[in-house]
């Protein structure tokens, strides 16, 4: 049997099989102190969806963050990795300014916004000196990040995302996770189509329908509308 007619059975192979989605859902965290991560993921306002204690032993407890389809799962009996050390967890946001602020008024310890000096830098412990302080220039997206931590020291990353990359959303599907997004796209839109005006030299009546357009391809990570 000859390379190519293998190759073809398995591509015949690949393509009759179902495709099944698998979504990324809950991600463990370690902790030391089970009711003390409790009342510090509580004050951040995300939802509690369990707390389930077993006679083993075993407990487990689920929070999701606002506008987040992926879950932290942490307990007792849950991972046998050493508390604190999940690092670079990221949160995106649509306004970083804004997720900071909030999570300051929480009495969250937050560093300021800042943007990688030289790549990977934003990964880096912070003091690094490849993190230059500020927002990226004209808020690229993907640019601009701030972090925290949890009284264990697992690390979290808040990365401001307004503009995907090509193929990252599903161009179908257009959602937004909480009111503060939706109304951040609309902002970034009316600025947008602001511009359109003027290059058109005339108020453009036919605002939602360019509103719409440019929110859809914004967030699919497609050609602007001009």
């Amino acid at each position: 049997m000859g390379t190519n007619e293998v190759l073809g059975k398995d591509a015949t192979s690949e393509a009759s099989l179902a495709r099944i989605d698998m979504k990324l859902e809950a991600v463990v965290i370690p902790v030391s102190d089970v009711d003390r991560s409790k009342t510090f993921y509580g004050n951040l306002k995300w939802r509690l969806d369990a707390d389930f204690a077993f006679d083993n032993g075993f407990r487990v407890v689920q929070f999701t963050p606002p506008g987040s389809s992926c879950s932290i799962q942490f307990g007792t009996k849950v991972t046998s990795a050493a508390p604190g050390s999940s690092h670079s967890l990221y949160l995106i946001v649509s306004d970083i300014e804004a997720a900071r602020i909030e999570l300051v008024a929480r009495g969250v310890t937050v560093s300021e916004v800042f943007h990688p000096g030289t790549p990977g830098a934003h990964l880096q412990p912070h003091g690094s000196s490849g993190r230059v302080a500020g927002p990226a220039p004209d808020h690229l997206s993907y640019r601009s990040y701030a972090t925290f931590s949890d009284p264990d020291g697992n690390g979290w990353l808040l990365q401001e995302v307004t503009t995907r990359l090509p193929g990252r959303v599903d161009p179908a599907a257009t959602s937004f996770g909480s009111a503060s997004d939706l109304a951040s796209a609309l902002r970034r839109a009316a600025a947008a189509h602001g511009q359109h005006e003027k290059r058109i030299g005339q108020p453009d009546s036919n605002w939602p329908d360019w509103y719409a357009a440019y929110m859809v391809a914004e967030q699919a990570g497609e050609k602007l509308p001009s």
